[in-house]
């Protein structure tokens, strides 16, 4: 019988992310049922609950528990929203928000990330999730507007076409700064006011498209 991991996602929970103050139950039920190691290359799959990223491939990372936890706690979701989600990855950040909100539209740049994400997300039956490939920087119009948006990619800016498509009232959360040191940065839609706020420190793979960085920064 294949191993479940149940105690380390408890584990990981208790140590790592309720005692950074996050403790919306929510959150943190989520953080305890998606089995992230089934989102990490087999070889990860007993470092996948430990406090850091890891790599997934073409370059790119699942991002640690924590900060998971925390830019999931920043949309404040009520399980009624529609969600963008800027950077599939690996499909675990599209997993954990499947649980909180109504659906989920994911978008990633790299066709062999976004195939193995859709079997994952499919075979752990989040149905709710629809992955999309393109340049995430330009998010997914067709499905526009969201009422939370979520970039997994540090970015030199806040991209003008996610500011487009997020709804009235609605919250956008992304890491804004240089390529190696970012702002986590909630912005907030008034109309056609943006409400924009820096918070913690973090490092996040670049942020490559049209409105964010090139290819070769």
């Amino acid at each position: 019988m294949a191993r479940d991991f149940t105690d380390e996602r408890e584990r990981m929970v208790a140590t790592q992310i309720e005692p950074r103050a996050i403790g919306d139950p929510r959150v943190l039920a989520a953080m305890r049922t998606v089995p992230r190691h089934l989102f990490c290359v087999p070889r990860d799959h007993l470092e996948a609950y430990r406090d850091h990223p890891l790599p997934i491939g073409e370059g790119q990372t699942i991002s640690q528990p924590y900060m998971v936890a925390l830019m999931t706690r920043e949309l404040h979701l009520t399980g009624t929203e529609r969600v963008l989600e800027i950077g599939t990855g690996s499909g675990y950040q599209a997993a954990i928000l499947a649980e909180l909100a109504a659906e989920v539209v994911s978008v990633e740049r790299i066709p062999a990330l976004a195939d193995r994400a859709r079997e994952t997300l499919a075979e752990l039956g989040y149905g709710n999730v629809r992955i999309e490939v393109g340049d995430g920087t330009l998010g997914w119009p067709e499905s526009a507007p969201y009422d939370r948006i979520i970039v997994t990619a540090g970015s030199p800016e806040v991209p003008p076409s996610l500011k487009g498509q997020l709804a009235d009232g609605g919250t956008l959360i992304i890491p804004v700064g240089p390529r190696f040191l970012q702002s986590l940065t909630s912005v907030v839609r008034r109309g056609d006011r943006f409400e924009e706020q820096a918070g913690c420190a973090c490092t996040f793979v670049k942020l490559v498209g049209k409105e964010g960085w090139g290819a070769a920064d």
